[in-house]
């Protein structure tokens, strides 16, 4: 299991509802020259793991991971496909178990205090806060600071350009996770250039 420096290192993950898988590479050409190698693509739609093969054998300087991930089939079929990280909504004791058992990076969910206390009775590290706008957002986590300090976090959920600098300024939160640098349209258009504009923002 990685530590937070692991999650740290990147400050906002793309999170990526990708409905073309020929569309993959060139999106994570894009993020990866603009600064962004870690990507989040959730396993949402057909094309996600077709997706996320594309990008482990055609970007290397990707780090591609698979999100949505819901049960152990899931995570096995995206580490097959090149998924280097996994990350869930939720952790279920069989779910995690299984996420344990790989040996991969991941990022199990949870949104109450009870659960964010099962995963540190687990040994888990960092935990991704999701929904996090609807949970609380970054007074909920302000909260938690203090009281759980063996645990990190990684907010989801309605994170955008105008909210994430807030989560990040938390001593508890080493990541964001966001849909907004790559819009859907974006994708589909393949508007690589206003992907880079969206990705160079967060960098402000």
């Amino acid at each position: 299991m990685v530590d937070a420096q692991y999650w740290s290192t990147q400050k906002v993950i793309p999170v990526v509802v990708i409905k073309d898988a020929n569309q993959a590479v060139g999106l994570a050409r894009t993020l990866v020259e603009a600064g962004l190698p870690k990507i989040e693509i959730t396993l949402r739609t057909p094309a996600a793991l077709d997706a996320i093969s594309r990008i482990a054998k055609e970007v290397p300087d990707a780090i591609v991971g698979a999100g949505t991930v819901l049960d152990p089939q899931s995570a096995d079929k995206a580490l097959a496909a090149g998924a280097q990280y996994l990350v869930s909504p939720g952790a279920t004791p069989a779910l995690l178990n299984h996420l344990l058992a790989t040996g991969f990076p991941f990022l199990p969910g949870c949104a109450t205090v009870s659960e964010a206390m099962y995963l540190i009775e687990r040994g888990v590290p960092v935990a991704k806060f999701f929904p996090a706008e609807d949970s609380g957002g970054v007074a909920f986590l302000k909260g938690l600071a203090t009281v759980l300090q063996a645990l990190k976090f990684c907010p989801t959920g309605g994170i955008n350009l105008s909210n994430y600098k807030n989560y990040l300024e938390l001593p508890n939160v080493v990541c964001v996770g966001g849909s907004w640098i790559t819009p859907a349209a974006a994708i589909e258009n393949g508007a690589w250039d206003e992907i880079t504009l969206l990705a160079r923002a967060i960098k402000g």
